[in-house]
């Protein structure tokens, strides 16, 4: 099979930049792959925390390990310092992607790190204190000051490069296998205020898991999807969206994570997602069910709760 070159081109899809910005209280801020900020001013929890970003060749052929200046600059961008508020930085699954820098995070702020066995395993490999790591089974709800997450057992998109759970703590610098895919998680964030939202941080699932759960924004893993075919879109979207009965979506994990955070965002390549094909079946998903589609701009708050439907 021929492999087609060259990416999507994201000014096509500029549009779909609509989120408008968050003014005072509760706001959110995408800072790569799955990597979101939720904030109010006083409290915030965070999941997965990836800043390093790693080249490609680094990640096919070398050893990988957290990059503490880029860490530290991400940290600084998002106004994030030592023991201001940051209570939780929550893996959604383990991949180096996702997990790497955690527990770097959770060290320089006084956060804990959140997740399954795999993630606590990377905590320890780091040096964190077992009391800052807080292990979580499905159906578990934890409160970390004005938000209330719920963890719901989940899958990651298909084909899993590196599946497997992580037994043993994993000290870097090691192979990006290392990071094995460990617990996946759709995770339900609540808010003091009444919000709620679901975060899907890849695009895999488990079916009829998220019944009965209900959520007004899901940010949407879509990294990959398009190489999986309409047939499963549509299907990721029914157990996902349309499970909790959403009226907003946030796309995340579409962006080449090969690519540090200093230079624009832009997509993977088609030799490894199709964001085209992504966005054409949901946005006629989204038009089916009236709701709104959109892509979030790299370290702006925004209000996701606010934004246009369809």
């Amino acid at each position: 099979m021929r492999i087609r070159l060259g990416r999507p081109d994201l000014g096509i899809h500029a549009g779909l930049f609509d989120v408008p910005a968050a003014a005072e209280g509760l706001g959110v801020t995408f800072f790569g792959v799955a990597g979101l900020l939720f904030a109010d001013g006083t409290d915030a929890v965070m999941t997965d925390g990836f800043f390093s970003r790693p080249s490609l060749a680094r990640v096919g052929l070398g050893r990988i390990a957290p990059d503490e200046k880029r860490i530290a600059g991400g940290l600084e961008r998002l106004g994030i310092r030592p023991r201001t508020g940051l209570r939780a930085v929550v893996a959604v699954h383990t991949h180096f992607d996702h997990v790497m820098d955690s527990p770097t995070v959770a060290l320089r702020t006084g956060a804990d790190l959140v997740g399954g066995e795999s993630a606590a395993n990377v905590g320890r490999g780091a040096g964190l204190p077992e009391d800052r790591i807080h292990v979580v089974v499905p159906g578990e709800q934890r409160r970390y000051g004005a938000f209330t997450l719920t963890f719901v057992e989940s899958g990651h998109c298909p084909p899993d490069r590196y599946p497997g759970v992580i037994s043993a703590p994993v000290t870097p610098p090691v192979r990006a296998s290392a990071y094995r895919c460990g617990e996946a998680w759709s995770i339900l964030v609540g808010h003091r205020g009444g919000r709620t939202a679901l975060v899907q941080g890849s695009a895999g699932f488990v079916p009829g898991a998220l019944d009965g759960r209900s959520a007004e924004v899901v940010f949407l893993g879509v990294g990959g999807m398009g190489a999986c075919g309409e047939a499963y879109i549509r299907e990721y979207w029914r157990h996902t969206v349309r499970a909790v009965g959403a009226r907003q979506v946030v796309l995340i994990h579409w962006d080449d994570f090969f690519r540090p955070l200093d230079r624009p965002l832009r997509a993977l390549p088609y030799a490894g997602d199709d964001l085209d094909l992504s966005l054409r079946v949901l946005g006629d998903l989204a038009g089916q069910d009236r709701v709104g589609l959109h892509l979030p701009t790299l370290w702006r708050r925004e209000d996701p709760w606010a934004a246009p439907l369809a």
